[in-house]
């Protein structure tokens, strides 16, 4: 496939990486933007990557409190104490906080996901597919293809940023590494629902947050 100048502008900014390796890496990937990005980490091509293996000792701890009944407190790490003091970065850790409280995600990111949640997984979605009559040579394809909504719903990493579905947190994260020339890592969080686990009302709480952050 023809691969875009502006899509090569993009993963550029992105990444850092050279403009004939963002090339090779969209055409390497069938014109894939997240799967270039894997692609030019992977070859250590991307100022991302190489930012990525740096130590963040420093950072912001924040919290946020959803009209009394969601909690969230989180933890995002910098490099330095005075990229912690910038702005952007309290915002993205904020609006980080702001993300877990009204989608609920459970893990950070996928290499946090058990072996036997995702073996479970996979068993399941397999199942589902022969259920269907899918044919056993394209239902593992299927079964990938599944995954990859599995980890949208549950890794806050591969989740749709909720201020704009058209990213994912990842790349509103990498964006900021980029901009900001410092390795950031989100380290931890922790979610509090009132009456979480008892038999309740089913309220919207993601389309309350979300509205909440569209006013900010």
């Amino acid at each position: 496939m023809k691969i875009s100048a502006s899509l090569i502008k993009e993963l550029r900014e992105k990444t850092g990486a050279g403009m004939m390796d963002c090339k090779k890496a969209l055409a390497e990937t069938d014109g894939n933007m997240d799967k270039a990005f894997d692609y030019l980490r992977e070859k250590g091509l991307s100022s991302v990557a190489k930012k990525s293996s740096r130590i963040t000792s420093e950072g912001l701890v924040d919290s946020y409190i959803h009209g009394g009944r969601i909690g969230v407190l989180i933890e995002v790490n910098s490099e330095t104490d005075f990229v912690a003091k910038n702005d952007e970065f309290k915002r993205f850790v904020r609006d980080m906080a702001m993300q877990v409280a009204a989608v609920k995600p459970k893990y950070i990111s996928r290499e946090e996901v058990p072996e036997e949640e995702l073996a479970h997984e996979k068993e399941v979605l397999t199942e589902q597919a022969r259920q269907e009559g899918k044919p056993e040579k394209i239902i593992e394809k299927m079964v990938e293809g599944r995954l990859e909504k599995f980890y949208e719903e549950i890794v806050l990493l591969d989740q749709k940023f909720i201020k704009d579905s058209d990213k994912k947190v990842k790349d509103i994260l990498n964006d900021l590494i980029a901009k900001i020339g410092e390795n950031i890592k989100i380290r931890r969080f922790v979610r509090f629902e009132v009456g979480e686990g008892l038999e309740k009302k089913n309220e919207d709480f993601a389309e309350e947050v979300a509205k909440q952050m569209g006013q900010n």
